[in-house]
């Protein structure tokens, strides 16, 4: 009896101790990773400094995977100390398998990175900006396909079936998906059509629906605009394919139509100077295409003042250019007007006042 109870506490202690054993195995092989991480990562900076970027994002794919991978050989090789069934066995394979999966998925995952930083120096070198589109959408594709393999894998392992029957049940899946997801594939065909057609691209500014800004990025589902006023904006790809785009950043550039108006005693000689003098502020104007000279007419008579109107564009189409060129105009025009004496007009309305001679009231009376 006594040899019995002493051969149970016995083998207890020894099972305690392999569970002890299995999470210092562990425990080890996370700490080992969390080492080898921080040292890819301070790699990884001076790397960078030395202007690797492909070498730099390469050792921070690895770094940011090493803990999940060192963590799965840790428990590979503690549960081999572990005694336990064949049942229990089986199960632990088959947790191990779905780890390391999971594991060089994710180091996979990672390492997409670099094939990003790669295309991302070499639509810099183009000037061309479709490939700035087309590398995130790259980058996007590359991480589904990832994940997509991952998950195929994880099922062959789960289900142990052979990868054909598995494919076939993600064909038939797949079309449930499909009619169920018709949304997301309308925004998938809307975004072939903008990289077909090419309306805008990136960094481009654009106006659609009222929202006025420009381009950050073009994906598989949505646009996103930056508007003028700091908003981000999402639009379906397959909406934004059927709408109205007006591209400013394509313009050639930019025009400016200017009604100026003088007093109605204005007499002609000084409207003739007017022309004149707003015709010379625009000869040959910094930003002037030849195809394009300035245009400068007595426009007609308003209801308070007599019209010039003054058509110019300007080339190339900087905004910021554009308003400072706007800005010199306008003052030499005000200089100008006010030292010849012209009046620039505003609303008004004459009154006519009974006993006025040079303008003689008459009233005539009829009798019935």
């Amino acid at each position: 009896m006594i040899a019995e109870i002493w051969l149970k506490y016995e083998v207890a202690g020894i099972a305690v101790w392999r569970v002890g054993m299995l999470f210092v195995i562990i425990l080890a092989a996370m700490l080992a990773g969390k080492l080898v991480s921080q040292l890819l990562y301070r790699l990884s900076g001076r790397v960078k400094r030395r202007g690797s970027d492909l070498a730099a994002a390469a050792f921070r794919a690895v770094g940011r995977s090493c803990t999940i991978f060192f963590f799965t050989l840790g428990l590979a090789q503690g549960t081999a100390v572990v005694v336990v069934s064949a049942k229990v066995a089986g199960m632990i394979h088959t947790v191990v398998s779905i780890l390391m999966t999971i594991s060089v998925a994710y180091l996979g995952y990672c390492l997409i990175d670099v094939v990003d930083a790669w295309l991302t120096r070499f639509a810099r070198k183009t000037e061309s900006k479709l490939d700035d589109m087309l590398v995130p959408m790259v980058r996007k594709s590359l991480r589904i396909t990832v994940v997509v393999l991952a998950l195929v894998q994880v099922a062959q392992i789960l289900s142990d079936k052979p990868l054909t029957s598995i494919i076939a049940g993600l064909g038939v899946g797949g079309l449930a998906v499909a009619l169920a997801a018709q949304e997301s594939l309308k925004n998938l065909f809307g975004s072939l059509v903008i990289f077909a057609d090419k309306p805008f691209e990136l960094g481009d500014r654009i106006v659609v629906d009222g929202f006025d800004g420009p381009v950050e990025e073009v994906g598989f589902r949505s646009t996103r605009i930056r508007t003028l006023d700091g908003h981000l904006v999402t639009i379906p790809n397959g909406e934004l394919a059927n709408k109205t785009i007006e591209n400013i950043g394509k313009r050639r550039y930019i025009r400016r139509i200017v009604n100026i108006g003088v007093t109605y005693d204005t007499p002609p000689e000084k409207m003739t100077r007017a022309l004149e003098i707003i015709r010379e502020v625009l000869k040959d104007h910094e930003g002037m295409l030849p195809d394009f000279p300035p245009r400068v007419y007595f426009k007609d008579f308003g209801e308070s003042s007599l019209n010039i109107i003054v058509i110019y564009w300007y080339h190339p189409p900087s905004y910021w250019d554009f308003m400072a060129f706007n800005e010199r105009f306008n003052m030499e025009i005000l200089r100008r007007f006010n030292a010849e004496g012209i009046e620039f007009a505003f609303p008004t309305q004459t009154l006519y006042v009974a006993g006025d001679e040079r303008r003689p009231l008459e009233v005539k009376m009829s009798s019935n």
